[in-house]
Order: structure tokens, then sequence, then C-alpha cells
């Protein structure tokens, strides 16, 4: 991955935590690095707006969406403790199908206390070829090369973007 000088800022027990890109590298691994960058800019953009008086308690944020990746669901782990926790749920009722096959996952819904900031990616950030080739059931050895390629290839896109640019609030936290 790029490096990203970005930090994720939660508490626990009202100290303060920071999280950057490497650090959830580091806990993830390589395997996903398009996930990991969508969960970094989905928190980057929800984290401030769930308490704008401070950091938001990690252990008291739910995530809900329909994205089922592992990169994702790992930097949500390690910034919030969610799937530990149980605050965490994957469930297709949260896809936007209105938005076509190609982003209709990319929906993330936090929840804080009596906040709720609900996020979708904005266009032209998920390659078509990139959501066929991944749902493909068997690659050739090429194939499998070029989806190592394009996921890094989006993670590195997302990360240099500002975070405003790649998801947008389609609720207003409340």
């Amino acid at each position: 991955m790029t490096s990203h000088t970005t930090r994720l800022a939660v508490r626990e027990s009202g100290r303060p935590l920071y999280y950057c890109l490497e650090d959830i590298t580091r806990y993830h691994g390589y395997g996903y690095p398009g996930g990991v960058a969508h969960a970094f800019k989905a928190m980057e953009l929800a984290l401030p707006l769930l308490d704008p008086a401070g950091p938001p308690e990690r252990r008291e944020i739910w995530i809900d969406t329909p994205f089922k990746g592992p990169g994702a669901r790992d930097a949500f782990e390690m910034v919030t403790r969610c799937v530990t926790g149980t605050r965490y749920r994957v469930d297709s009722a949260f896809m936007k199908p209105e938005r076509g096959s190609t982003l209709q996952a990319y929906v993330f819904i936090f929840t804080y206390r009596h906040t709720t900031v609900s996020l979708q990616i904005r266009d032209g950030h998920v390659r078509d070829e990139f959501i066929r080739l991944g749902r493909q059931e068997e690659r050739s050895v090429q194939e499998e090369v070029w989806l190592a390629w394009l996921k890094q290839e989006m993670a590195d896109r997302l990360l240099a973007a500002p975070a405003t640019d790649v998801y947008e609030l389609i609720a207003p936290a409340n």
C-alpha cells in the first residue's frame, strides 16, 4: 500500500487511540487492499461526524453494510472492535440495487449513540471489470495477477483522494 499520513481517531474508556493505514495493513495483511482502503476512507469521513465534540468511543460504534470484503471487515474491527463486539452486521438488505451491480454494495452505515452516518461510494471509483473478475469463480493465473493489480490500483487511487471525493453522505447525521 502507498504511504498515507491520515490517522483515524477513536477513544477507548475516554483515552485517545489513533490508527494509520500501516497499522491496519499490519493487522489485515495484503490480501484485500481495496477493502482496507474503502473502510479507511469511510471511517475517515464518518468518525468525525459521529461525535463533533471529539473522537467517538470505539466500542460504541455500530457498522451495518452489505459489503462482504475481509479487508473492510478487518479495518473496521481494528479501529472499532465491532466484529468481536457483535456490532458489525453484513446484510444484503443494505444494498442500493438502483446503483447497479458495481456500486450497490459500497454502503456503510455508522451508528454511535444517537447519531447515524450513512455513506455510499461516489461514481467512478470501482471498475466494472474489478467486480466482474472478483465474482468469477475460476480464474487463470493471468486473471489472478490482473485482479491483484486491480485491487492495489483501486486502493492507491482511493487513498490518494480526500474522503469526501470517495464517499458521500446519503443520510444526514442526526
